[in-house]
């Protein structure tokens, strides 16, 4: 049994998110959590909600709230809409926990007596007509690099190039849009990352089986221009992780916060005291410390591209600059974006269907299976409400819901609602099996190699395998002339529903949990066997009650199709 550790990229605060940040992360996250649990593994799976920075306060103060009373609300709101949509995590966590607040200040002195952490007098820009000072995403402006004029002070979405606000051609408040701005000096604490360039480099160059999309973009933060670059990483704010050595207070750091980059990827490892804390767990040190046990575990982070260069390059020059026996990610996953019907999903601009929304037309296991079999992994995917709508109709009514339907519809109707007993397997049903085991390794590999577009079709070839015995045998025909044998072919028919179960329950749970429900068992066991053990095809014996499940999957209409893109076509208020 091996141990496996995933978080996933923690969701800002600040309202519900977008399908594209859903399947950016968390769903793929979830689909490997619950695929490793299937194969008997001890798995933790840890996310949170990412609470501090101005946005946060401009979010809270927007609806005449306190941040704290704010902040704990939303993450209410997204842990029971991640509920809802089936996200199986051990914990779900908050970045504003005194777990987190602890582990961030002694990170910082540790650091600090490693010598990585410089007091820097800095220029930073001060917003008149907004009264404070702007934090970098706060400012807006024409990036110097490519042109692009909606650049923020940090990033360039565009280019990807990292920035800082002087750089910005004509800076403007993205609070007020006010160009009224003047840089001040202030003093703030500098991660001093460019001290461990060589350390980060080697560390990266030994990740071969990282994605291509990863490593390419941690490469490019690391070597572009002038390299790697040390980071800002406390601010001017009153939200967030007070200023401190570990339990100390630091000179000169009166009144600032940390960064919410520097605080929340150290969440993670908060987020499993916060589980042991919450008595969900016993241990946490034995997932985190290689001192404690966590020398066996396989680390594994799910994120979109645009939080790699934090998660390759800043996260871990905290872990190793701590000097300290802390586990590192063994492998990051990370995913193109998944735009809206021609151009992007926006939070801001309320632009595509939000996760709540989505529900609130169809149940979470349309969504799920759609999402991840259209995972933005090797380029940018594109959502279109035709896309899902032929996505949802073929591969979930058509194939797999349309054999469970049929199958057992027709049992019921000519031997009862039991798994008749007559006939034995001949050389169609051995060939059927064959094929079946065969595709089952493969869809094994390509999940524990978190492929999951490829696993998706391999899944769902799977499922088409039964589609094509049921045409090819037409036991509706053979009834007629030879009912044992129809009964032998039933019987098979009715096993691989308790397969396709099991399979598939990573992908839609409760479409599976349906399906194991009508087929009157609990036997989640997954079909482990070798070529010629027919064992997970027996497992449902002669005489086993079952009962016809509800129609698993409803056809989207293109009634249906026409009022939702008409629906979400307009600005989200």
């Amino acid at each position: 049994m091996a141990r496996i550790l995933i978080t996933s990229a923690i969701p800002y605060i600040n309202g519900i998110k977008h399908l594209g940040n859903l399947v950016g992360s968390q769903l793929p996250a979830d689909l490997f959590a619950r695929y490793n649990r299937a194969r008997g593994n001890e798995v933790l799976f840890l996310c949170a909600t990412d609470e501090h920075g101005t946005p946060a306060e401009l979010a809270a103060a927007k609806v005449g709230k306190p941040v704290a009373d704010y902040c704990a609300e939303m993450h209410d709101v997204q842990a029971d809409i991640a509920r809802r949509f089936g996200l199986s995590f051990d914990h779900f966590g908050r970045s504003s926990s005194d777990e987190n607040k602890a582990l961030t200040q002694h990170f910082a002195g540790v650091l600090a007596e490693q010598g990585l952490i410089a007091e820097t007098d800095e220029e930073q820009v001060y917003s008149n007509a907004d009264g404070r000072y702007l934090p970098d995403r706060y400012i807006e402006g024409t990036c110097p690099n490519c042109g692009y004029d909606k650049a923020r002070g940090d990033q360039c979405e565009n280019c990807t190039k990292q920035l800082d606000p002087i750089d910005l051609i004509e800076p403007r408040s993205a609070i007020s849009g006010s160009t009224d701005l003047e840089v001040r000096q202030t003093k703030h604490l500098y991660l001093r990352q460019s001290q461990m360039r060589a350390e980060l480099q080697a560390w990266i160059d030994s990740k071969t089986d990282w994605p291509v999309l990863t490593t390419s973009i941690a490469k490019k933060w690391l070597n572009d221009g002038d390299g790697l670059q040390d980071r800002g990483i406390t601010r001017d704010l009153e939200w967030g992780v007070p200023v401190k050595r570990g339990t100390e207070a630091w000179p000169g750091m009166e009144g600032k916060v940390f960064y919410v980059w520097f605080d929340a990827p150290i969440e993670y490892i908060a987020c499993s005291q916060e589980w042991v804390n919450a008595n969900k767990g016993d241990d946490w040190q034995r997932w985190w410390r290689t001192d404690a046990g966590a020398d066996d575990v396989t680390y594994y982070q799910f994120m979109g591209k645009d939080n790699v260069p934090f998660h390759t390059l800043s996260f871990p020059s905290t872990i190793l600059g701590s000097r300290e026996p802390w586990k590192l990610v063994d492998y990051i996953k990370s995913f193109n974006f998944l735009n809206y019907d021609g151009g992007q999903f926006s939070t801001s601009q309320g632009r595509g269907v939000f996760m709540d929304q989505a529900l609130d037309i169809l149940p979470a296991d349309y969504w799920r299976w759609w999402l991840l079999s259209n995972a933005p992994e090797t380029s940018d995917s594109e959502f279109t409400w035709e896309r899902f709508q032929d996505g949802v109709n073929k591969d979930l009514a058509d194939v797999l819901g349309n054999f469970v339907s049929r199958v057992t519809k027709f049992c019921r109707a000519k031997f009862g609602e039991e798994v008749p007993k007559g006939g034995s397997f001949g050389p169609r049903e051995t060939q059927l099996m064959a094929d079946i085991t065969g595709r089952i390794r493969t869809y094994e590999q390509l999940m524990a190699q978190m492929e999951v577009r490829k696993s998706a079709a391999e899944l769902r070839s799977i499922w088409a395998l039964g589609n094509e015995y049921l045409q090819e045998v037409a036991p509706w025909t053979t009834v007629k002339e030879d009912p044992e044998q129809a009964q032998a072919q039933i019987r098979l028919a009715l096993n691989l529903i308790r397969i396709y179960a099991v399979l598939s329950a990573p992908f839609i749970p409760t479409a599976a949990a349906s399906m194991m429900s009508g087929m009157n068992t609990l036997d989640f066991s997954w079909p482990e066997g070798v070529d010629g053990d027919d064992s997970a095809f027996t497992a449902l014996p002669a005489g086993h009650a079952f009962t016809v499940p509800e129609v698993l999957f409803a056809k989207i209409t293109d009634d249906q199709r026409k009022e939702w893109a008409e629906r979400f076509a307009g600005i989200r208020t």
